[in-house]
């Protein structure tokens, strides 16, 4: 296994722009999606696919995680971008996805949001959201 590189989330948002092989899988949780937003990428003519890493609320590892890529029509062509709150999970999920055949795994630096700020505070740092990348609620 090669690994799984880190890419910053404005190269993943222009891959997602540019290339038609390139899917987001956001692996966060429904309560994630739900209460603190999503990627969005009409602008780029795609939709987010939402696979849990972890299934809330007992966060065990979601045992069919391979599984549902190959159901979300996701090919070993395709260059798959995995993100989460802040970067942890996403390399999990990118490491389990190259073991299920998947080489071309990616995994988006400091996630969604981020890294907590001085305040305690995720979303203004670094990440998705701290980058200025289109998203929304749900």
């Amino acid at each position: 296994m090669t690994g799984v590189p880190d890419i910053s989330p404005r190269d993943t948002w222009e891959a997602l722009r540019t290339d038609p092989e390139a899917a987001l899988v956001d692996v966060r949780t429904d309560a994630e999606w739900n209460f603190v937003g999503l990627p969005d990428l009409e602008e780029a003519g795609k939709q987010a696919v939402l696979i849990p890493w972890q299934v809330y609320p007992s966060m065990q590892v979601n045992g069919a995680f391979a599984e549902h890529l190959r159901k979300a029509g996701l090919t070993p062509l395709h260059k798959l971008f995995f993100i989460c709150r802040s970067g942890a999970r996403s390399l999990a999920a990118g490491q389990a996805a190259q073991a299920a055949g998947f080489p071309h795994a990616f995994n988006v630096a400091d996630g969604f949001e981020g890294p907590v700020d001085a305040a305690g505070h995720r979303g203004s740092v670094a990440g998705w959201k701290a980058e200025g990348l289109p998203w929304r609620q749900r």
